[in-house]
Order: C-alpha cells, then structure tokens, then sequence
C-alpha cells in the first residue's frame, strides 16, 4: 500500500528528492502555476512557509502547465519567476502533470486520499492544496480561490 512516502520528485534542479525526507513534518502541497490568475497566493504560500517552517511545516510547490498552459516556463524560468516576484524559498519541484495520463503518481495518491467537491479526484485548476499532517495523512484538500492565510487555524491544529 502506497504512503506519501513512498514517493519522490526531482527539484528544479534536477535532483531527486524522496518523499520520506518529508516524514514528521506538516506539509502544504499545492500544484502551481506563474500565469496563472491565481499566481499572486505564492506570496501567500511564502509567509505560511516563514511563518511556520520552524515549528515542522514545509510547502512544497508543483509547477504544472496543464491548465490554460500557464505555466510555459523550463525549470531555470520557473525558479527565477518565484524567487525574483515572490521570494519563493520554499522547496519547488520539477514541472509535472497532475491529472490525466501521465498525472504523478503523487497526485493520483493526493486525489484518491482527499477527493473535491462531490467525490472527484480531478485537481480543477491551479493551486489546489493538499494539507497533509505529521504522520503522512491528507487531512483537507482546498480548492484553488482558497487563500493561503485562511488557512492557518488548520496548520496551527496540526502543528
């Protein structure tokens, strides 16, 4: 049986990066996006990051082009977008696909563990995010106009 972490990823910069390495922390993860109108929740998603990273919260961002292909840039233009427009410092992964196909097997995990609105396991658009507690478990999956910064009662439960 799959656990979150059984999986891995590569960073922008190539490197792979099991899942496991993750293990005991809270974990935001979010599908994102850099034209997306939705892009401005990166700030967001940063000051979660700063705010709690000491206390075991980690966000881990997943570019991905497959709606409205917003997301058009390679890994160096990825990378340069957020840190240059955001101050992104939170770990960012290699541009994947989060449904169809060719969806990795993280989101088809993701999905399966926390489904959307009436059951479905599709991801609707950029920045839908998976609240995931210490011990591996998809505790709420939220859509994509939900803001960073409402969310933080439900990171402080975990915490």
């Amino acid at each position: 049986m799959s656990t979150l972490y059984t999986f891995s990823a590569r960073t922008l910069g190539g490197a792979a990066v099991g899942l496991d390495r993750y293990r005991g922390k809270v974990l935001l993860i979010v599908n994102t996006a850099s034209e997306c109108g939705f892009t401005p929740q990166y700030a967001g998603l940063q000051q979660l990051y700063e705010r709690f990273a000491a206390r075991g919260f980690e966000v881990l961002g997943f570019p991905c082009n497959q709606f409205g292909k917003q997301e058009p840039g390679d890994a160096a233009q990825i990378g340069s977008f957020c840190e240059k427009n955001f101050g992104v410092t939170f770990p960012m992964f290699e541009k994947i696909d989060v449904k169809g196909p060719d969806a990795h097997p993280l989101y088809g995990y993701l999905t399966s563990e926390a489904p959307g609105l009436l059951g479905t396991k599709a991801i609707k658009w950029n920045f839908t995010k998976f609240l995931v507690d210490r011990q591996g478990n998809v505790v709420k999956r939220y859509a994509p106009k939900t803001k960073p910064e409402t969310i933080v009662a439900d990171i402080e439960a975990l915490l």
